[in-house]
């Protein structure tokens, strides 16, 4: 029996983007939606996690300021980014954070 070399979903993931990095602003839409409706910010934070690995984590931490220890500590699942950190790491992937009128929000 031949021992199988099995990679993690995230590594998987990234190198589909890697491969298709024009893919990259609809899987960004997909996950802030999810996001929306589950408020899984474990979810939310590991998909962010693969967009700064296919982008370069190095790259994206040196553009905000922080080691790349840090990035990746802030990026785990047990990261808890203060609102400045998530900003700046979308402005660094090319990306501002908007509003969105929710369509069935009652006041």
């Amino acid at each position: 029996m031949s021992k199988r070399d099995y990679r993690a979903l995230d590594e998987v993931v990234a190198e589909y983007f890697h491969e298709r990095p024009e893919e990259i602003d609809d899987f960004i839409d997909e996950v802030f939606a999810d996001y929306a409706e589950t408020k899984d910010s474990a979810a939310l934070l590991a998909s962010l996690r693969v967009i700064a690995q296919v982008k370069g984590i190095s790259n994206i931490a040196k553009q905000i300021g922080v080691t790349r220890q840090g990035l990746q500590k802030a990026l785990s699942a047990k990261g808890n980014p203060r609102f400045e950190n998530i900003n700046a790491i979308m402005n660094a992937f090319g990306y501002q954070l908007m509003p969105q009128k929710m369509d069935s929000h009652v006041s």
